[in-house]
């Protein structure tokens, strides 16, 4: 399974750049979906049944890369993912500064427009803190939700009272969570 870490400060988003200077080193799609599982495979006795996890940027990149590659991943879970980046301002200066003006070139990593275009599935684990204090302005789980809907995507999205966005909150879940992953990956 890959784990995608959060990264805040950076605000990656998990793409690949196009724009200078970015374009000439940052491609962090390609290094998740590539590189990384290749070192990994390479040092441990795995096969080639993947599953992927993230929690709130990482979430959001770990739902991207299953959208968007759905042949190689069983399933995929996030703990408070970023889901319209898009839609928000901290996405969209990042989003410009990577990619560009061209905002076609931004919907290939926003979850909730790749899940409502959806036409092959990867099962979605969703959870949400109901006391997350990035939940309005930057989350957004509510444009997953719909997109599923549109889509007919097998998202289940618990949304999780009195959780915000921290340790605690993925504690105290997280092991649902590999037990999603463990169902898919033992078929």
């Amino acid at each position: 399974m890959n784990i995608i870490s959060p990264w805040h400060h950076g605000a990656g988003f998990y793409v690949n750049a196009t724009q200078a200077p970015w374009n000439r080193h940052y491609r962090m799609y390609d290094y998740v979906l590539n590189e990384l599982p290749t070192l990994v495979e390479s040092m441990f006795p795995l096969n080639d049944q993947r599953s992927i996890a993230g929690h709130s940027m990482g979430g959001h990149g770990a739902l991207v890369l299953a959208l968007r590659n759905p042949e190689r991943y069983r399933s995929v879970s996030a703990f408070s993912p970023i889901s319209n980046p898009v839609n928000y301002p901290r996405g969209k200066k990042a989003f410009a500064a990577y990619l560009g003006k061209d905002t076609a070139a931004w919907a290939e990593y926003d979850a909730s427009l790749l899940m409502r275009q959806a036409s092959r599935f990867v099962p979605a684990l969703v959870d949400q803190g109901e006391a997350d204090d990035f939940l309005a302005e930057q989350l957004k789980p509510e444009t997953l939700e719909a997109a599923a809907r549109i889509s007919g995507y097998p998202l289940e999205l618990n949304r999780r009272e009195g959780f915000d966005h921290g340790y605690y909150f993925i504690a105290s879940f997280i092991e649902q969570h590999l037990r999603f992953h463990a169902g898919y990956l033992a078929r």
